[in-house]
């Protein structure tokens, strides 16, 4: 099917927006969605299967409302993941008050999640990578915190490749555990800014550490996130649960599909969503390769591996 389009009046600037550097985005456009993209100044020809011809001019068209600005990579990357149609179809979302003004869910799933970080005490979120599991938690973290809902928020997960022993590694305590808590670092960073962030950790409403270092605790009105929770025992799960304190909120994420434990042993993810599915106060949401906001080929490596049957 051959799709053509106009826009109208011609806008010079947009229009080499919305191509990119020697028409880049239309390229993304193309492998994306396995159509043809061609054009001659203000008049654009789609080539194509036709509902993908027809989601490659959604595309078109919702980057040349924003196309006054260049328009970065990651952008068109987005709006093909699906950001079109869910931002036409669920309004109304709170805004988060992070650094990145931009923030939102980007697929209804995604959506439904914030809301049950908003209703819920613990909320879990099992999926892929790629689905914003842990980014958008620690936004609502940053947002709680900004918001003084809560007074502190602490970051923690598993160092399982280490076996929870990091002695061998060099440096202080904290330079030990880095390597593992990285990803949470990098997500305070882009949410709060670097001097935030060092001065929420000198006045102690900020903490990051492996999970064994949750044991015996309690921790009250604190916003806690327990990533890559797939590597957790069911006992090291019942002890992170058990740390919740008033006015808490809590939120694990983890990928089933990434379990690096040992063989015989049982993931603490898997075993709380069988155990804890019907407790009242307790949300779970399930992501899949639709929430992955990552590059599209994400989403098809997440598809195959999930289609493909277990080595014998």
């Amino acid at each position: 099917m051959i799709l053509r389009h106009t826009f109208a009046p011609p806008n010079n600037t947009r229009l080499a927006n919305l191509c990119g550097p020697t028409d880049a985005h239309l390229r993304s456009i193309e492998a994306a969605l396995d159509v043809s993209v061609a054009h001659r100044h203000e008049q654009f020809k789609i080539d194509g299967h036709k509902a993908k011809a027809h989601k490659a001019l959604e595309v078109l068209q919702a980057l040349y409302e924003i196309a006054a600005q260049p328009i970065a990579p990651d952008t068109v990357q987005l709006t093909l993941a699906g950001d079109v149609t869910f931002t036409e179809g669920e309004g109304g979302m709170p805004t988060l008050q992070t650094r990145r003004a931009d923030l939102k869910p980007r697929t209804p799933t995604q959506g439904r999640y914030l809301d049950n970080i908003a209703s819920h005490d613990i909320t879990f979120a099992i999926g892929p990578a790629g689905t914003g599991k842990t980014y958008l938690a620690v936004a609502c973290a940053v947002d709680a915190l900004e918001r003084n809902a809560v007074q502190r928020i602490v970051l923690t997960r598993p160092a399982v490749e280490a076996g929870e022993k990091l002695g061998y590694l060099p440096g202080d305590l904290s330079q030990k555990v880095d390597p593992y808590l990285r990803p949470l670092y990098d997500a305070l960073y882009e949410l709060m800014g670097a001097d935030k962030v060092l001065k929420a950790f000198e006045r102690n409403a900020l903490e990051v550490a492996p999970l064994a270092f949750m044991r015996g605790r309690t921790l009250n009105h604190a916003f806690i996130i327990l990533d890559e929770a797939q590597n957790t025992t069911p006992e090291q799960m019942k002890m992170f649960l058990t740390r919740i304190g008033f006015g808490s909120k809590a939120v694990v994420t983890g990928d089933v599909s990434q379990i690096d434990l040992p063989k015989e042993q049982a993931s603490g993810l898997v075993d709380a969503e069988r155990v804890l599915k019907r407790v009242e106060g307790i949300a779970i949401t399930r992501l899949t390769s639709a929430d992955v906001v990552r590059h599209p080929l994400v989403a098809r490596i997440v598809d195959a591996y999930d289609a493909a049957k277990p080595a014998v």
